[in-house]
């Protein structure tokens, strides 16, 4: 429904986590008899959830355990792993700035030129431990590093910025064309981000393999405040849920979407998949855990341009092993550990058994969900009242 904000300019409303519950279902299931799983070609994984291809949250060692415990870390082809021996001191000093230096701080680092010898090295690494490895880059690069990466082994290929349209136009340099670039590549191309049912329609009729739902919802993004865009990820999930459905009809050619960013619970988890994602894609949940080399810090891959800055860093400090963050034992009240779990329990609790079931999860608007009946917790600052 469309509202007149002035006069003949009309605007739709749009709707976030915070704005919409789940309705229980009729009938409920076991949760640990529930299916999570999600595909991407022949590369299956036990549970829907990817971590972010940022520096301060992935690097091998932790994609390698986030692999073992059935996600996938998706590695920064354009970050410090691919322009330094040894990342993990880069990051160490970027953990240990000022505020006041910190993105300054970022530009210069991310100075020093990428080496393609790195990137073959950080696949090989990541493959050597039997994990499925997939990386990421923007458009500009995805020609040159998508074979490098191919030829080491890597599974699964990201290309993502901060707006991807099929259509883009530009006179000074030559546009990325997504087609040619998937039939190209011999594993599947994930694309992103995307928050609009036009726009992802034609990224799958390109021939991309997965779509990134979100522009400008994480929480180290500054994207809705330095350029005003973006869409509230409720909306955005729905909209490009119903473009993948559309497209399934026409092709019979299923192209999972994943909702990137804006999810600080196990509640909004459960609400992006129940809104039609696949999957999601996380950052701060797993900055946080002991494994991510940013020591508790975290930053948007939009943080290193040189002119133009949307992101920054972050501190979220260290709650716990990836493990508890993904599977428990949670040690919060606060729904930020055993991500898994909380996403079990609600699939249980609304009667789904698989994620496609579990789209299909009755939605209300509540703008009361998150103080009703909480008024204690808001007053002792515990609980949801955080």
């Amino acid at each position: 429904m469309a509202f007149f904000i002035g006069r003949d300019r009309e605007a739709r409303r749009a709707y976030g986590f915070d704005e919409i519950a789940l309705v229980p279902g009729e009938v409920t299931v076991n949760p640990d008899e529930v299916d999570t799983s999600l595909s991407f070609g022949r590369i299956k994984l036990e549970i829907p959830f990817l971590a972010s291809a940022m520096d301060g949250v992935v690097d091998v060692p932790f994609a390698i355990a986030m692999g073992k415990l059935g996600g996938l870390g998706v590695l920064n082809l354009d970050g410090i792993n691919t322009r330094y021996k040894k990342p993990r001191e880069v990051v160490a000093q970027i953990a240990g700035a000022g505020p006041e230096e910190a993105t300054k701080l970022v530009q210069e680092v991310y100075r020093e030129p990428v080496k393609e010898e790195l990137i073959a090295e950080r696949v090989k690494e990541i493959k050597d431990s039997k994990v499925p490895c997939a990386v990421s880059t923007i458009p500009q690069n995805a020609d040159k590093y998508g074979p490098v990466a191919q030829e080491a082994g890597c599974d699964i290929f990201v290309v993502q910025s901060t707006v991807t349209t099929v259509r883009h136009k530009a006179t000074r340099y030559k546009p990325f064309d997504i087609g040619p670039f998937c039939k190209r590549m011999k594993i599947p191309v994930i694309v992103g981000n995307c928050v609009t049912y036009g726009v992802a329609l034609e990224l799958m009729d390109n021939g991309i393999s997965g779509l990134l739902v979100g522009v400008g919802p994480g929480a180290a993004c500054t994207t809705r405040g330095v350029l005003g865009l973006g869409v509230p990820q409720v909306t955005a999930t729905v909209d490009c849920a119903a473009a993948r459905d559309f497209h399934y009809k026409r092709t019979g050619r299923y192209v999972p979407i994943i909702t990137d960013g804006g999810m600080s619970t196990g509640g909004d988890i459960c609400k992006a998949i129940a809104c039609g994602s696949d999957g999601v894609m996380v950052g701060s949940a797993f900055a946080r855990t002991k494994e991510a080399p940013g020591r508790g810090y975290h930053w948007g891959m939009a943080t290193p341009h040189q002119n133009l800055p949307r992101g920054t860093r972050i501190h979220v400090g260290v709650a716990g092993t990836l493990e508890e963050i993904l599977y428990g034992p949670s040690r919060t009240d606060d729904g930020s550990q055993n991500l898994v779990g909380a996403l079990r329990t609600c699939m249980g609790s609304v009667g789904a058994s698989t994620i496609r079931e579990f789209q299909t999860t009755e939605i209300i608007i509540a703008p009361s969900i998150k103080t009703e009946g909480k008024l204690f917790q808001k007053a002792q600052r515990i609980g949801m009242g955080k």
